[in-house]
């Protein structure tokens, strides 16, 4: 498991994403329901799991990533009570 955590900023920019973090896909908070953009890190292959805190209301998501074999990333949040 890799414990990341996101930026403060609820928009991510092509630099501080670098070359392996050049997709993001959009959730809601499952705290505050507000819609979130996440960084997909294209390099850490096709399941990730990772805490990362909520751009809006601070609170820890556990994110479930998955790339398929085109490439295209879903994500799943949960709280970590839900885990």
């Amino acid at each position: 498991m890799i414990d990341w955590v996101g930026s403060d900023s609820d928009e991510w920019d092509d630099d501080e994403l670098g070359a392996d973090l050049a997709e993001a896909v959009s959730v809601f908070c499952p705290y505050c329901g507000e819609g979130i953009d996440l960084g997909v890190d294209q390099g850490g292959g096709g399941m990730q799991e990772y805490v990362e805190d909520c751009h809006v209301c601070c609170q820890p998501l556990v994110v479930r990533v998955t790339v398929d074999r085109d490439g295209v990333a879903t994500a799943t949040v949960n709280t970590l009570d839900e885990g």
